[in-house]
């Protein structure tokens, strides 16, 4: 059944407030939960702030009073919604195991956003960062095991595999190298442009997450891995963020946003799992309709062009957090030695990566490989999740 957000009516704006009691979520059971329960959660959290950190940027750009009071009417409900989603997850938590489900997100969320892509270009804009977000989770699980002296399996269970992808001390690249080519707005099929605001999202609260979290450790390894991985998350916002067409004004912003929050909701119950979650999925999608409404009638007004010349008639099939092993695996197989140059990709290193490699590293071994050497002479060898009956796929550089 089709579902054209645009034509459905949702909560009026003054009947969204929520007292206290109703903001107060019961948490999920981290020993119980599906995964991907915890990864929907996570996804949606890292949407809803990207949608309130872009409504005052826009509110910082608009000189008119009454807009700016519309939009922080808007933006304190998009806010009361990232309370109650990031207060689904458990107190129970470390904040490794929350890292971990995190890199399963980047993993299972951009494998399933690539597979769907339906621009070269841009699908393989999401090819070249999973395979370093799938590193990013073996360097991580090999140090929870090292301090927690737990596996990761806990929290992926059998749903994405542990193992080494595009080495994370290849990842640190000259900055201009990060910039990509946007798609064109007047020509990218409005699901690209959920895509792109999709994953610019979670990497953007992935990359958050890790600048605030890093220093609350003790441990020296723990510390130096989230301030590399950390950075690298920076790289990953910018090579994502440059996707969107710059071109795109203010109000055409603003309706992708509220039309991306109803898209992910209306994905999200239609997969959930979980009862109760699936309810707040649910009435944060009946909110969301509403929002998209009032940006539409300020897109109209500015922009003086109808929501459908921009946006998809009804809304694309369900973003789906699944397996993606095989895909991931062919792509380790195929584009593992790949880098940046300019906005395109090449397979042999060039002088600003080995210039960027030589300054950054400065002669030491990075702390991603570092956690790999303490944890093998701690635990006895590496920490790896693999498929029963499946085998690493060789040819890594380091």
């Amino acid at each position: 059944m089709t579902f054209n957000p645009l034509q459905q009516r949702g909560i009026p704006l003054d009947k969204q407030l929520r007292n206290w009691r109703e903001l107060n979520v019961t948490p999920i059971d981290p020993d119980h939960v599906d995964p991907y329960t915890r990864c929907r959660i996570i996804a949606m959290n890292g949407i809803e702030v990207e949608a309130i950190l872009f409504s005052h940027q826009l509110a910082r750009h608009c000189p008119d009073i009454e807009l700016k009071q519309q939009l922080a009417r808007t933006r304190y409900i998009e806010a009361q919604q990232q309370k109650v989603v990031n207060w689904l997850l458990p107190g129970l938590a470390s904040v490794l195991e929350t890292t971990i489900a995190y890199e399963q997100v980047a993993v299972d969320l951009t494998a399933w956003v690539a597979r769907m892509e339906p621009d070269p270009y841009l699908k393989q804009a999401y090819q070249f960062g999973v395979l370093e977000d799938f590193d990013h989770l073996y360097r991580y699980s090999n140090l929870y095991e090292m301090i927690e002296h737990r596996k990761a399996e806990k929290i992926v269970d059998q749903l994405t595999e542990v193992m080494p992808g595009r080495p994370t001390a290849l990842h640190h690249r000259d900055p201009v190298d990060n910039v990509r080519e946007p798609y064109d707005k007047s020509s990218a099929a409005p699901i690209s442009k959920l895509h792109a605001l999709t994953i610019m999202a979670a990497e953007q609260q992935t990359m958050n997450f890790y600048m605030n979290v890093g220093p609350t450790y003790m441990e020296p390894i723990a510390r130096r891995l989230y301030q590399e991985i950390g950075l690298i998350e920076e790289e990953h916002v910018t090579h994502y963020e440059s996707l969107v067409d710059p071109g795109e004004s203010w109000w055409e912003m603003l309706l992708n946003h509220e039309y991306n929050e109803c898209y992910l909701y209306h994905s999200f119950m239609e997969t959930e799992s979980d009862p109760k979650v699936k309810n707040i999925w649910e009435l944060h999608l009946n909110m969301e309709l509403e929002h998209l409404r009032l940006a539409a009638e300020l897109f109209k007004k500015h922009d003086g062009r109808d929501p459908e010349q921009v946006c998809a008639p009804e809304l694309p099939q369900p973003v789906t957090f699944e397996p993606n092993k095989a895909y991931l695996r062919e792509l380790i197989a195929t584009q593992i030695d790949y880098t940046t140059l300019g906005t395109g990709y090449v397979q042999e290193a060039h002088e600003r990566f080995e210039r960027m490699q030589e300054t950054i590293m400065g002669g030491e071994a990075p702390p991603s490989d570092q956690v790999i050497e303490e944890n093998r002479s701690k635990s006895g060898e590496e920490y790896r999740l693999q498929t029963e009956g499946e085998h690493p796929v060789a040819g890594h550089r380091r």
